[in-house]
């Protein structure tokens, strides 16, 4: 059985929309890290943990933990504390590329295998409208960089360089390329 050790909505969408079949399982685990960490040392120590406190109840089970955070300038940027952290954000990233990175972990017995990809993305320029409108919306808050790249965040987004599916929080292909090798390593062991 696959487990996804991420209560996100959008993992979960991009996980059906590969066919996959799995349960969720929360990790409940600290997000915290040390200021100053490199964005991918984040994000893959993150989903490390996420998937490392689901596989220790689950021994038998495969299991996915993944983290993403957006990065501007050095400066990562979490899931906004309120509407105002959304628009300081915003405004951020507004006219300018930032990085999308999402850490990646498969645990499947004694095997695990942890990454991740990032994604360039450059946002128009937003006017203080524009921010103050979508920041109205629940769409920013609950997301790294408070926007959704599937929602009405699509409209901010000039141009991307990278794999999309990263940006809302699942490298897909990748992961897809990971769940398949494992599952043919198990048939011939």
């Amino acid at each position: 059985m696959l487990l996804l050790a991420s209560t996100s909505p959008r993992r979960s969408e991009l996980l059906k929309m590969a066919g996959y079949e799995f349960n969720v399982t929360s990790s409940d685990v600290s997000e915290g890290y040390l200021r100053g960490t490199p964005p991918i040392q984040i994000v893959e120590q993150l989903a490390a943990r996420k998937a490392e406190a689901v596989a220790k109840l689950n021994p038998q089970d495969t299991v996915l933990g993944a983290d993403t955070v957006v990065v501007y300038k050095g400066r990562v940027l979490g899931k906004p504390k309120d509407p105002e952290d959304a628009k300081a954000m915003l405004r951020l990233l507004s006219g300018n590329v930032h990085q999308v990175y999402t850490g990646y972990c498969v645990i499947c017995g004694k095997e695990m295998i942890r990454g991740h990809e990032c994604t360039s993305v450059e946002f128009y320029p937003l006017s203080e409208a524009e921010i103050s409108a979508y920041c109205e919306t629940p769409e920013p808050m609950d997301k790294a960089g408070a926007y959704a790249i599937q929602g009405r965040g699509a409209l901010f987004i000039k141009r991307i360089d990278g794999d999309f599916y990263n940006v809302m929080g699942l490298p897909i292909g990748k992961i897809n390329r990971i769940l398949a090798g494992l599952k043919n390593s198990s048939k011939e062991s």
